[in-house]
């Protein structure tokens, strides 16, 4: 595997890719924002392990860039930000996974080999558009990333909180699957009491809402849930 590793410290960077090595992939370190940017566009590699801190662009702005670039490489965020409002940040800026701080080497290099193994089968997202505006649309569907709102055909719908916090989560990867965990942190960020298959129960309400968008909500068992643009 072929990995860029971008983060700011240095005595993390070193140990990081000396640890991945020894795990048999082949790393380039970097430290600096617009480094790892011209980095990525001039040898993109099999996947990006990329701090939110950085210097010269900041995460966000390196990941916006890439994406805006047409750069689909996956990408996974290591972030001491412990909001639920960062990840999702990072989450509609384009990223396939977040690792908060501190985190075990070993799910970090299980986290990456599944992105991998997922690029290599997802469908390229052909009816997946980004905007003047900056909004992201699939099928009938345009999500404004600065309010938030989703809108089919011009009109805002009908969402309750956490059906909008997971149509936001998968609209932001189209195509891809988001696992099942990722999505019930960030449908109940913070309320461990919820059971775990509280998240089915909005994914089935979810799903009716969309029937007529030109959108499909998928289930692919083992790996999580995708969106999908319908043939016409």
């Amino acid at each position: 595997m072929q990995l860029l590793l971008v983060e700011d410290d240095a005595t993390m960077r070193s140990t990081l890719q000396r640890s991945l090595a020894r795990r048999g992939m082949a790393v380039t370190a970097l430290g600096d924002g617009r480094d790892a940017l011209a980095q990525w566009r001039a040898q993109p590699p099999d996947a990006v392990v990329l701090d939110l801190t950085l210097p010269g662009l900041d995460g966000l702005q390196v990941l916006q860039q890439a994406r805006a670039g047409g750069l689909r490489t996956p990408v996974l965020l290591l972030t001491a930000r412990g909001t639920v409002g960062d990840r999702v940040l990072g989450l509609n800026a384009g990223a396939d996974d977040y690792l908060p701080k501190p985190f075990d080497l070993d799910e970090l290099e299980a986290r990456l080999r599944a992105l991998v193994r997922r690029s290599g089968d997802a469908p390229a997202p052909a009816a997946h558009a980004l905007l003047p505006s900056g909004a992201l649309a699939l099928g009938a569907l345009r999500c404004d990333r600065d309010s938030g709102a989703i809108y089919v055909q011009g009109e805002p719908m009908d969402l309750t909180p956490r059906e909008l916090a997971l149509l936001r989560a998968l609209l932001a990867q189209p195509g891809r699957a988001v696992p099942k965990e990722r999505l019930y942190e960030l449908v109940f960020p913070g309320q461990s009491e919820v059971q775990y298959e509280a998240i089915e129960v909005v994914v089935y309400r979810l799903r009716k809402k969309l029937a007529g968008t030109g959108v499909a909500l998928m289930t692919l068992r083992g790996l999580g849930y995708l969106l999908k643009a319908q043939q016409a």
